[in-house]
């Protein structure tokens, strides 16, 4: 089981996607994300297996949970800076959003 001291080692920001881009070297099917996570974190580059379940359009200015304190990892040659949450059912998958507008960058907790 996890412990309260792992699950606060884990940095969660709300950011606003700014920029959704399509990988073609990818494997699976994957965007390109620019989120901004405001003045404190600036703008991150993440890629999101979600490209079979969200338009671009969907995704754009949508503001949604991340983990930003993340290793970098390397998908299909763009580096990845965080990780987009979601929640996954039996049939689909569902970004995790907040249920206002709220400052990028500010801390989940």
């Amino acid at each position: 089981m996890a412990s309260i001291d792992d699950f606060s080692k884990l940095d969660l920001r709300v950011g606003t996607v700014k920029n959704v881009e399509d990988i073609e070297k990818a494997r699976k099917p994957v965007y390109k994300l620019t989120i901004d996570f405001g003045q404190e974190i600036g703008t991150r580059t993440i890629v999101a297996g979600i490209k079979d379940l969200y338009t671009k359009e969907q995704l754009l200015d949508r503001q949604v949970v991340c983990i930003v304190n993340l290793d970098p990892k390397s998908v299909a040659g763009v580096e990845s800076n965080g990780m987009v949450l979601a929640a996954e059912g039996t049939a689909s998958l569902a970004l995790l959003s907040v249920d206002k507008t709220i400052e990028n960058g500010s801390k989940v907790h």
